[in-house]
Formats: C-alpha cells, structure tokens, sequence
C-alpha cells in the first residue's frame, strides 16, 4: 500500500500540441516542463504520436526516439519522473494510426500477427531506449485504446476479450523486455467498465500490469444527470477507484488515478478550481491510491482548428505558460495533502459478470447505490458478488459489511422520502 501519492500532469506541449514531434524543439519543452516542476509536480506523462514515430511497420525512427529520450532527460533536469504512452492511438478526439494499418492495409490492430509484431517492436524500442533513465517510471501500452475495439467508434477492431488479453499480455511483455522492472501498465477509458459489449474487460484492467490505471471524466453523463456540485460529480474519480479493486487479484493492488480534468462547459472555467479540490479530496480518501494525474498540462492553442470546444481550455495553464486557478489547487494539494486514508469497512457487491456492466455506469443500480451510500458516509468500497461471502477476501480488505444495490436504493430515505 503506498505510504504517500504521487501528483502529477499528462503533458501536453504549449507549442504546437502532440504535432510537436514534427518539429521538435527541445528549448520549449524544457520551458514547458518548468512551468510543470514551478507547482511542484513530481511526474509527466507523455505521448509520443505513434505514426510520427513508426509510419510503416519495420522503420522506427530513430530520431524521434532521440527527441523523446531528450524529453526524458529534460524533466529529469527538473525533478519530474516520466511514464511514456507507446501507442497513441488516439487523443482529444483525434485518432493517431499508422497508414500500414488503415485503407488498402487494413488490419485489425489486436489480432493481426503483423500488426501486433510491430506494435510490439515499438514499445520494446521505446521501453529500451529509456530503460536506465532512471525518473523512468515506465511504458504505459496506449491511451484509451479500448476505443478502438467497440461502438461507438466508427470504424472499430472487433475483437473477443480472449483476443485482448492475449494482446495485452504481448504488449506488456514487450514493455518489460525493453525495460525490465520498471511500472508497465495499460489505460483505457470508462467503457471498460461501464459498457456491455466492451471487449476490454474490468479483469484485465485490474489484474494485468503492474498497477491498475482509472480515466475519470464527468462528461460521460455523471455531470449532465447531476449537476458539478453534486456528490456523484465530485466522488466520480474516487468511484472508479473503489469499483476497480473489486475485480484486483491482490487486496492492495496500487490504483493511479491517470487521467482526471475539469471539462467545460458541465465545469465552468470559474468553478474548476473547486472542482479540482473536492475530485482530489475525495480520491484521497481512497486506500491504495498510486497517483493523480491532471488533464493537461497546458491549453490547446487556438491557431489549431477543429477540436472539440472542451479541448481548448483543460489545461492547468495557457498557452503562454500561466498558471490558472486549478493549476492552483492541484498544487496546493500536492504540497499540503496528508495521505492516510482510513479502511472502507461497508462493501457494494458489484455483479462479476462483465454482460452486466450497465448497472456500474451512470444511471445504473450500482452507479446510484454507491453514491447514495456517500452521500449518507458510509464511504463504500466494491467487492465482486462472487466474493461478497469470502471471509478471507473480505478480512484482507478490511471489509466488515457487504450491501447490495438493491437494499441501498429500496432503504427508507433512499427516494427522498421517509
């Protein structure tokens, strides 16, 4: 269980957003990243644009693996650690796929064995050639790379989950060849657990890799269904938190909260600083906790076109490198914030069958159970409802009590009314 938790930002470049890479210059990286360390920050997260760094499947530019490993060691200059995305993949709306992948090469991208050989070439270069830095935390396989595999994408890479986690465990391992022992992980975003049909399953989030990595976005109908000072609105981080370990092998497997920001227009730009506080509040209050790390680092710029309007102000700063008020508050947390969560002794049984995952998103039977139970302060935590009488599982956790979504919501008070 980790003694304290890590703070830090996804990086996005100030000059021209992840087409830096197209035109690398290292001196306004080095500028961004002191803006970064000035909120005394500890880590970055970085994406390298996966067709700028592979665009046909047996050339891995060897230049764009020496920009990236000068990023490395310019954030080490500054006191920032430094975990990589290999496969973007996709970003702020965009998708990022190398041509050999697409059109008149089209190939599906978890079960293809040239496709998945090459992918698996690049994370090993990537992981290698950082590999004895040492602020190198380590690769993450991709950004939301789930998205590709289900609805809604409009072109999707069908897959069965037996095909991904065959894939993820290729990934990894080629992540740990490149750099044994380093924190290798993969990241998707909430569809993993909340849609139905999503071949990424909460299994293999919470059980492959190193450490169990959560996205958190309200906009996915947490803040529309209630508001941006609600209790599912400000608990929504620490949610998926506690509904992650339901599924872990291990009691305390590390949870890093990787992606978490303030999207208007559900979060006014004037109300982001206290939504800022109250989401690290209340992860904080969630045992097992790894790290925070912030969406973004610095504003899309407006000179680029055609992005959705949230994109351009998720920033902690502007795009002339001013600190705004959240960046504000996530330094103030990071600099002041104690980190000793007590147990969450009353487990929600959550169902083990990924076929029911509706019920965990928003609008769900467990979705509503749980923050009823915070809004009461009962502090829940999650526990599979294949486990919900395993005596040792439930000792090892601290858990003393475990309710269903059906006794929280059929409680007196639970519609509002005695």
């Amino acid at each position: 269980m980790p003694s304290s938790v890590r703070f830090g930002v996804n990086y996005t470049p100030s000059e021209g957003w992840f087409h830096h890479w197209l035109d690398f210059d290292l001196d306004s990286v080095r500028a961004d990243l002191d803006s970064i360390a000035a909120l005394g920050l500890d880590h970055i997260r970085v994406f390298p644009l996966w067709p700028y760094f592979q665009p046909n499947r047996t050339l891995i530019r060897p230049r764009a693996v020496e920009q990236l490993v000068a990023l490395a060691d310019a954030a080490a200059d500054r006191g920032l650690d430094v975990n990589v995305d290999g496969l973007q993949g996709h970003l702020s709306s965009f998708d990022f796929l190398p041509a050999w992948t697409r059109t008149w090469h089209r190939r599906n991208l978890f079960t293809d064995p040239d496709v998945v050989g090459g992918q698996a070439a690049y994370l090993r270069t990537l992981a290698a050639a950082l590999a004895d830095r040492p602020n190198f935390i380590g690769m993450t396989v991709g950004n939301e790379v789930n998205q590709f595999s289900a609805d809604p994408h409009p072109d999707p890479d069908r897959a069965t989950p037996e095909q991904i986690d065959a894939w993820l465990e290729r990934m990894l391992a080629a992540c740990e060849e490149g750099a044994p022992g380093r924190l290798h992980l993969h990241a998707e975003y909430d569809a993993t657990w909340y849609q139905h049909d999503q071949p990424f399953t909460p299994a293999q989030a919470a059980r492959l890799g190193e450490i169990t990595a959560v996205h958190s976005w309200v906009f996915n109908g947490t803040a529309q269904r209630h508001g941006r000072t609600s209790v599912p609105t400000e608990h929504h981080a620490a949610y998926l938190v506690e509904l992650s370990k339901a599924w872990a092998g291990a009691a305390h497997r590390p949870v890093w909260l990787q992606e978490v920001g303030a999207p208007a227009p559900l979060i006014p730009a004037e109300h982001a600083a206290a939504f800022t506080e109250a989401t690290v509040a209340n992860v904080l209050d969630c045992p097992d906790l790894w790290g925070v790390t912030w969406w973004c680092s610095h504003d899309v710029s407006r000179d680029l076109a055609d992005f959705p309007e949230l994109e351009y102000g998720l920033g902690l700063m502007t795009n002339d490198r001013r600190p705004k008020d959240l960046a504000h508050a996530l330094a103030s947390a990071a600099r002041d914030s104690t980190y000793a969560p007590a147990p969450r002794t009353t487990a929600l049984a959550v169902p083990a069958d990924p076929a029911r995952r509706s019920a965990l998103a928003p609008g769900g039977a467990v979705y509503d159970a749980f923050f009823r139970l915070t809004a009461d302060g009962a502090r829940p935590a999650a526990v599979l409802d294949v486990r919900a009488e395993d005596a040792g599982h439930l000792r090892s956790r601290g858990i003393t009590e475990v309710v269903t979504a059906e006794q929280v919501l059929r409680a007196p008070g639970a519609d509002g009314r005695e």
